[in-house]
């Protein structure tokens, strides 16, 4: 049997999923380095970096990889952050995401994928790949 979590608990996890998607970079990286894991993730499998990269949020992405958070941490879906920034159209995001070590391949669909799927051949070119 397991045991409900703890409300409060939940509720400051919430409050950091929500920073992550308004791209307040520096509470969140006052969280991480208070000790809040870089790779939080929520019921969904979403990262911190996967909510901020999705939307639009090149700086809380950058402050978050250099604390340690995966770049390239799928969600329960096999979606990577890099694949979900190609797909929003976040270009700020997808450099910084690539400059993080974020692997294009990865993910179902992968960035190039992604990018095949859009015609950005830009993106593909930064990729490497055709």
């Amino acid at each position: 049997m397991s045991e409900a979590p703890d409300p409060e608990v939940v509720e400051l996890a919430t409050k950091i999923f929500d920073l992550a998607r308004q791209g307040e970079a520096e509470a969140l990286a006052a969280y991480v380095d208070a000790g809040v894991s870089p790779n939080l993730t929520n019921d969904q499998g979403q990262t911190l970096v996967m909510l901020a990269a999705y939307h639009g949020h090149a700086g809380a992405v950058e402050a978050l990889l250099a604390r340690g958070a995966d770049a390239n941490r799928a969600n329960d879906r096999g979606q990577t952050p890099l694949a979900g920034a190609v797909f929003k159209g976040e270009d700020a995001v997808v450099r910084v995401l690539v400059a993080g070590g974020a692997d294009p391949s990865a993910g179902t669909p992968s960035a190039v994928d992604t990018a095949r799927m859009f015609d950005k051949k830009d993106l593909l070119g930064l990729f490497g790949a055709q």
